[in-house]
């Protein structure tokens, strides 16, 4: 396993809610949206979600309807495989192959970018998702994990 892996599923470890409810997306969500605007400064599109119920959905100035395409793509991977949007595109490269050829889901509704997190559940496993979209996708995973991160430490 390359060191991306191994370090994108010990975040996935290290990144997980004893507890999880809708004010935790809700804080989780506005953080993020902090960190876009005050050390980014640049816009993104933001959703958190346990699975089919939305819970937090903002488009910042600069955005557009490409981002909910983005996130909507991208959260979907995370929702099939339990794995982080970026992880299960570095997996298939580190296999020599592509997502959508190893997978053969399509591009309208499967993009293995960065920027999907799994919101993990100690004892209880995934129960949903936390999208970046609007940096690249690298900047956009790192964005959500930071959030999580940041909320888990308070």
């Amino acid at each position: 396993m390359n060191p991306t892996l191994s370090t994108l599923l010990a975040d996935e470890e290290e990144l997980q809610y004893d507890t999880f409810c809708n004010e935790d997306a809700l804080q989780l969500g506005l953080l993020i949206i902090k960190i876009a605007k005050e050390e980014i400064k640049r816009g993104i599109a933001v959703h958190i979600e346990l699975d089919e119920c939305p819970l937090f959905t903002h488009f910042m100035e600069g955005t557009s309807g490409d981002n909910l395409y983005w996130v909507n793509a991208k959260k979907n991977v995370v929702k099939k495989f339990g794995n982080s949007s970026l992880y299960i595109g570095e997996m298939y490269k580190d296999q020599g192959t592509t997502f959508h050829k190893a997978t053969e889901l399509t591009d309208k509704e499967y993009q293995a970018e960065g920027g999907s997190f799994p919101l993990i559940v100690r004892g209880q496993g995934r129960i949903g998702s936390v999208t970046v979209s609007g940096l690249t996708g690298e900047e956009d995973h790192a964005l959500a994990a930071e959030g999580i991160r940041r909320l888990l430490s308070r």
